[in-house]
């Protein structure tokens, strides 16, 4: 690598993707910092291998220089490995407290002769867009990038004066188009499809690299776009190397599985061809110094269909000797396809002989580490379906809903039953124990009933809205509420939304009360609860809006109100509907969770075993009010002042359930600044808190610490089953587009308590059946 200047000045956060070969790598990182706000801004850079384990993470830290004193001097720190075997390396690069790359200028060179940067920034709630920013006026550069089919338009903003026009070149470098450049500093043009693309990569060249850049299919997407999300380009042609085709060719990255001494067994590994075309992928195993075992594949070759995923079986026998108890045995799977055999990479497996550390009680928090998580830190390899929360049935047996449809254990094995339709995570058990949840079905929503546990389904229209987004919920187990059989379901349909208030909108909010009638299934005539309802917020959480018991059904929710009229949050209300009266009662005002008019603040409504009322009110930020029910089973005879339930706690989505000794709990996502673990900036903790009867709400436990700082969601859902135990099931979601697409698939876990939420340990499957 010459001792020359970093060429690159690159706006935004993200990484850059290398395929290295066998040698010595060496990437040098720059930043320089904008000083456009008052902000400290520490570069995070990491570097891991193919299978996703840390090589080496630096720091550059804020330059200290005051806001408005304009670019501060260069920071450069230098990373390097020596590589053993071909594969695709990963940069990382994220900034405190910026995470949309706004307040710097990075930039890298380096030995790799094949390297794609990916330009992803933290997450923004509207369409995903990733424009490439050039910050180097100094210097002239290129972007280059893989054409998508189809038309295309590119456009450009921000060019300094005295650019006339740009060239866009093909790979044999002859010009496409001369773009002209306007006075505002703007270029842009449509290209149809007929123009020629067999060439690609095209070449965008800069008299000098300042610039915003936007292209179709390389920073911003359609649904039918061939590589979606990929923000891929690199500054130099000669570096383009096809990873939009081998995207995750194969996961997981690195896989830990600990076992008995001396136990045969077997793990799969994916193998995903992301290209438009059928590849026949090589596969073969490597072993680090040449330390050979017993491990076999199920093929040494694979044909995969485009857009398709296949599946490989590695077979092993676990290490019996004492002295790989600690490091265990590793192996390298290598892919390579055969129509690229340029290309090629590995995933690592990493075999041990002592107990997963998963089969313990755990430290907590849960301190994750960039791209290890619950396998590669506790070797957590669940036998059982993750892809949602756990809901148990009467006689407490497991039920989750997965991609295929309803799993549950049964004879020895967990079975999958086909479901139509898009269902809710939610399932429920009526008094029978007959199964119930809630689907979309050809656009409407139906009920959905098992009375067989699972194996056959019979969908039940609730009468159509039409050409209305619509949403449910359905009464759930949450700890002593005694659903009827069926349970009654919630209907959450659009009639306004604001164009001013992006989380504003009105919902007429409908109960159902369906009924068996001769041995048939009607689900009755809506009942609307609310015609200001603000809607429904269940992906983390997911709430409880209706708890029964007897012939009372209380219903729980939140309104959106006037924004001319200042209030200190969303309104947060109570009302019952009496089976016996065929009445609805009053709607009683709870609390208010602030900010007002934002969806995100919806409330969770339970029950203790004497019938009293639990209401915690839904905030965005803020603590969480809270208020109980003065007369058991009666949501009219008042309730106690709504209060925080900690001061100060800056809380969102609620996850609320009542165990078996009437203790409440509480998990919910917790803003913390300044901690020990991202002491530059803020982060996401999943957190834990309780409340015994008659006391008053513990101190917030964490429970899981996120890898990066900046923005986190969990999307974690707390249940009970029939004996008091808890089990949250979480999926750690960072802002960095670029970390969450390197994986492929949810991270989903599931951990449980058995003592009230004192411990958690992740789920084995034997937890599931223990003193049932």
């Amino acid at each position: 690598m010459k001792e020359t200047e970093i060429e690159m000045g690159i706006g935004g956060t993200g990484g850059v993707y290398f395929l290295v070969s066998p040698g010595e790598f060496v990437v040098e990182v720059e930043k320089r910092d904008l000083h456009i706000h008052d902000l400290r801004t520490e570069l995070r850079a990491l570097l891991v291998g193919p299978d996703r384990r840390l090589i080496k993470e630096v720091t550059i830290p804020d330059d200290g220089l005051s806001v408005g004193s304009g670019m501060g001097p260069p920071q450069k720190v230098r990373l390097s490995a020596q590589v053993e075997r071909k594969g695709i390396y990963v940069l990382n690069i994220t900034v405190s407290q910026d995470r949309y790359g706004e307040e710097i200028v990075w930039g890298f060179r380096t030995n790799c002769p094949n390297y794609l940067v990916e330009t992803s920034r933290g997450h923004k709630d509207e369409r995903h867009q990733e424009p490439i920013v050039l910050l180097n006026p100094d210097k002239a550069g290129d972007v280059c990038f893989l054409p998508r089919r189809g038309s295309l338009a590119l456009e450009v903003f921000g060019l300094p004066d005295g650019v006339d026009a740009l060239g866009l070149l093909d790979a044999e470098g002859t010009l496409i188009q001369s773009m002209p450049a306007h006075t505002a500093g703007r270029a842009s043009h449509v290209f149809g499809p007929d123009v020629d693309r067999e060439a690609a990569p095209w070449r965008l060249h800069f008299p000098t690299q300042q610039a915003v850049i936007d292209i179709d299919g390389v920073t911003r997407w359609e649904e039918d776009d061939l590589y979606p999300e990929m923000s891929f380009w690199t500054p130099h042609l000669e570096s383009f190397f096809p990873l939009h085709l081998y995207r995750w060719l194969l996961t997981p990255y690195c896989l830990t599985v600990y076992g008995r001494p001396g136990k045969e067994g077997e793990t799969s590994f994916q193998v995903h061809n992301n290209s438009c075309e059928t590849k026949t992928i090589q596969l073969s195993i490597e072993f680090p110094d040449d330390e050979k075992w017993p491990v076999g594949l199920s093929c040494e070759s694979i044909e995969v269909g485009a857009k398709e995923t296949a599946e490989v079986t590695v077979r092993y026998t676990n290490p019996d000797s004492p002295e790989l108890a600690g490091g265990g045995r590793v192996c390298h799977l290598r892919v390579t396809p055969l129509e690229d055999p340029e290309f090629s990479t590995y995933s690592t497996l990493i075999l041990k002989n002592v107990e997963a550390p998963s089969a313990r009680n755990l430290e907590l928090p849960i301190v994750l580490e960039p791209y290890q998580h619950e396998n590669g830190q506790f070797g957590y390899l669940p036998d059982y379906p993750v892809s949602n929360q756990v809901y148990f049935d009467l006689e407490n047996q497991p039920f989750i809903l997965t991609e295929s449809g309803i799993d549950t254990h049964r004879d020895g094995h967990w079975m999958s039953s086909d479901i139509p339709g898009a269902p809710i995570t939610k399932i429920a058990f009526g008094a029978e124990n007959d199964l119930y949840l809630v689907a979309t079905v050809d656009g409407h929503g139906h009920l959905l009933h098992s009375s067989d546990g699972a194996q056959a389904f019979a969908a039940h229209l609730l009468e159509a809205k039409e050409d209305r987004l619509e949403s449910f919920d359905i009464e759930q187990f949450s700890g002593h509420n005694v659903p009827g059989d069926p349970p009654p379901v919630l209907r959450y349909s659009q009639t306004e939304d604001d164009d001013r208030l992006k989380w504003r909108s009105l919902n007429d909010l409908e109960l159902f009360l369906p009924a068996k009638v001769d041995g048939r299934l009607s689900v009755g005539e809506p009942i609307l609860i609310s015609d200001r309802c603000i809607g429904l917020a269940a992906h983390s959480g997911t709430p409880s809006s209706v708890v029964s018991r007897g012939s009372k059904v209380h219903v729980a929710w939140a309104e959106a109100t006037d924004p001319e009229i200042e209030l200190p949050g969303v309104p947060t209300y109570v009302a019952t509907f009496d089976r016996k009266a065929e009445r609805l009662g009053e709607k009683i005002l709870i609390g208010y969770g602030p900010p007002p008019n934002d969806a995100h603040n919806s409330p969770s409504i339970t029950m203790d075993s004497q019938g009293y009322l639990h209401v915690l009110v839904g905030t965005h930020g803020a603590a969480f009010p809270y208020a109980r029910s003065l007369k058991p089973n009666d949501a009219t005879s008042g309730w106690t002042e709504a209060e925080d339930v900690r001061e100060g706690l800056l809380q969102t989505y609620v996850g609320l359930v009542c165990d078996s000794d009437d203790t409440l709990h509480l998990v919910f996502r917790l803003w913390v600044e300044g901690s020990e673990y991202h002491p530059a900036s803020y982060c996401a903790v999943l957190s834990h808190m309780k409340k015994p009867p008659g006391e008053p709400w513990s101190e917030p436990k964490r429970l899981v610490v996120p890898p990066f700082s900046e923005y986190s969601i969990y999307y974690h859902r707390l249940t009970i089953d029939r004996l008091g135990r808890l089990f949250l099931s979480y999926d750690y979601w960072s802002t960095y587009w670029f970390y969450r697409n390197d994986h492929r698939g949810n991270r989903r876990a599931l951990m449980m308590s058995d003592d009230g939420g004192d411990t958690w340990k992740l789920v084995d499957l034997s937890d599931f059946f223990s003193d049932t």
